[in-house]
């Protein structure tokens, strides 16, 4: 029996989650699910330029997990390049550090700490707002999750001996 996937750490979700070759419906097009985990991977090595042992502690997991998801992610998205397939970036065992927040009426986007809790547009004082972290499920969950990894480390990990 495979172990427990980790929950890992992502900095806030993706603007955008679905891509797919100009000019072919995508109705007609194969589906290729890319993980937040994943995302979150190539976001940190290959847009960043982050080490793989800096990233993996971002995210909170080990430098060969963290490796293993910059490979799977590389050859998602190859396959995507090269096989005209729909890119749906979603799921994984994920919580957000921080959150997204766009106004529905002016749509002003705005960043806050995934605790945060918004109820107005700071730039039109509308009530219409979209919640991305919300879009993926998460919000309340995520809270305090990024703080506990953070405090682990300091003290060594939960498999450090002293």
């Amino acid at each position: 029996m495979p172990r427990p996937e980790n929950e890992r750490i992502v900095h806030e979700p993706p603007l955008f989650t679905e891509f797919k070759p100009a000019g072919v419906p995508g109705k007609d097009l194969k589906e290729l699910l890319l993980s937040l985990d994943e995302f979150e991977a190539m976001r940190l090595a290959d847009y960043l330029g982050m080490s793989h042992e800096e990233a993996a502690d971002e995210m909170g997991i080990s430098r060969s997990t963290f490796s293993r998801l910059v490979e799977k992610s590389r050859r998602k998205i190859a396959e995507f390049i090269f096989q005209g397939r729909v890119l749906v970036i979603d799921g994984g065992n994920i919580h957000f550090r921080r959150n997204i927040i766009q106004c529905s009426d002016c749509g002003h986007m705005f960043k806050t700490n995934i605790s945060a809790e918004v109820f107005e547009c700071p730039v039109c004082h509308s009530h219409r707002l979209v919640n991305l972290a919300g879009g993926f499920g998460h919000g309340k969950c995520c809270i305090g999750k990024h703080l506990k990894h953070h405090k682990n480390k300091r003290k060594g990990g939960k498999y450090a001996t002293r």
